[in-house]
């Protein structure tokens, strides 16, 4: 699917689809606690094998066990409290968390045989996230200067908004490593002990499906991404376990 999204006053294109033949993405779904290290070296050998033509793309869904990860922007005063393993990553932004209960979806695609289009890549990835949210019942909506999805919180007050989904990426020979997480129902007080992709300002802060009152399986919310991935990206292989009955589609943001 190719399309345009507003942000606010621009227009960024969507859709990351193959423009040449490739074999179906693998989807795969890990079990447990997956350490970050072993994330990251398995990603790096994948991504050079689908550089090299020897492997197939890869998407891949994890949870982590608490952790913060310091992207290339990250700033030192922006770690507060280093109650967890801190890793140095190669990828775009800054300090974030990850932790049980968190969605992490890792994509491993080959952006030279999609488009090799930075901007495009993140505004899709977000778009998956939003189309995600939708299944859900949650509204999820982009901000001009704050890459992620974010959610109204009106009852916090005027101008009050928080994000419910993160976005960083590294791309190696144009294959992309790392993507974006979902916050399902992790321990909410764990991003405290940073200052979450940079932003201070007190009107915008973090939440999760269960902060919104949304109690959702984690299945669920796999059924959901694995439903909105392929109009976005393209072909995936066959589903790997039980079929996911989802609620019915809510409206999306971006029109």
């Amino acid at each position: 699917m190719i399309g345009t999204l507003k942000r606010q006053d621009e227009a960024t294109a969507i859709g990351a689809t193959p423009t040449s033949k490739l074999a179906p993405v693998e989807w795969r779904v890990g079990a447990g606690l997956l350490p970050y290290a072993e994330a990251v070296a398995v990603m790096e050998a994948r991504a050079a094998a689908v550089a090299e033509g020897r492997a197939p793309e890869l998407a891949w869904l994890v949870e982590h066990p608490p952790l913060y990860t310091a992207g290339t922007s990250a700033e030192a005063r922006d770690l507060i409290d280093p109650r967890f393993p801190v890793h140095r990553t190669g990828r775009g932004g800054q300090f974030t968390y990850h932790g049980p209960g968190q969605r992490v979806v890792y994509l491993v695609l080959d952006l030279k045989r999609r488009r090799p289009d930075v901007r495009r890549f993140v505004a899709t990835l977000e778009e998956l996230m939003i189309r995600t949210l939708a299944h859900l019942a949650v509204r999820g909506e982009r901000r001009t200067g704050r890459v992620g999805v974010w959610v109204d919180r009106p009852g916090k007050g005027d101008g009050h908004e928080d994000k419910i989904a993160a976005i960083g990426i590294r791309l190696r020979r144009w294959v992309s490593l790392h993507g974006a997480s979902l916050n399902v129902e992790p321990d909410l007080s764990h991003f405290s002990g940073i200052v979450p992709c940079g932003i201070a300002d007190p009107r915008f802060g973090v939440t999760s499906l269960r902060d919104l009152g949304r109690e959702t399986r984690m299945a669920e919310v796999d059924a959901a991404l694995r439903c909105e991935f392929e109009p976005l990206f393209g072909s995936l292989e066959p589903y790997p376990g039980e079929p996911v009955e989802l609620l019915p589609l809510a409206a999306h943001a971006a029109k």
